[in-house]
């Protein structure tokens, strides 16, 4: 028979194993529950950039399809807040958003060809959890890496090319008609 203090220290020693065995399960379970934290957090950051950069396209748009004669974008962000192009003041936007990526109101700016600015994009190098499955307007973000490949840009229809001429086509002096 065993010594009582031998069986004593054997069953510390199986409790010692339980418990570094209980640690490490614990730690690890803690891990993935964090790392779930975070992706979830940044899919709710990814979609308020998506709101708050199509907030900023159709503010631009409204700004440039608002312009008397020659269409302009705002040469600031700032010109959003307070278009002072017209007697009464026009808001396109109420504030400068913060981007939710970078936690700062400071935006990537993409300037439009005429000069301005036709859009914004985050500043984030971080990369992108959303790959498809954006929004028609924003069919473009597909398969983007990293928010700054993110651009919310309003760039104006063209005229559909190839249709006929709203002139009438010459007509020939001598009457006659082509075979």
């Amino acid at each position: 028979m065993a010594h009582p203090t031998t069986l004593g220290r054997r069953q510390a020693g199986v409790a010692y194993l339980a418990l570094l065995i209980l640690l490490a399960a614990m730690g690890a379970a803690s891990a993935t529950f964090a790392t779930i934290w975070h992706t979830s957090q940044q899919r709710e950051k990814e979609k308020e950039l998506l709101h708050i950069g199509l907030q900023f396209r159709r503010a631009i748009m409204q700004y440039y399809e608002s312009s008397l004669g020659e269409k302009k974008y705002p040469q600031r962000l700032e010109d959003l807040l307070s278009d002072r192009r017209f007697a009464g003041e026009r808001r396109y936007l109420r504030r400068i958003y913060r981007d939710p990526m970078t936690q700062k109101t400071a935006w990537g700016i993409v300037p439009a060809p005429g000069g301005g600015i036709m859009g914004v994009y985050s500043l984030s190098n971080e990369r992108a959890l959303k790959k498809d499955g954006f929004p028609v307007a924003l069919k473009d973000f597909t398969n983007k890496g990293s928010y700054t490949e993110w651009k919310f840009t309003y760039d104006p229809p063209q005229p559909p090319s190839g249709l006929p001429s709203t002139q009438s086509p010459p007509t020939s002096k001598t009457g006659n008609s082509p075979k």
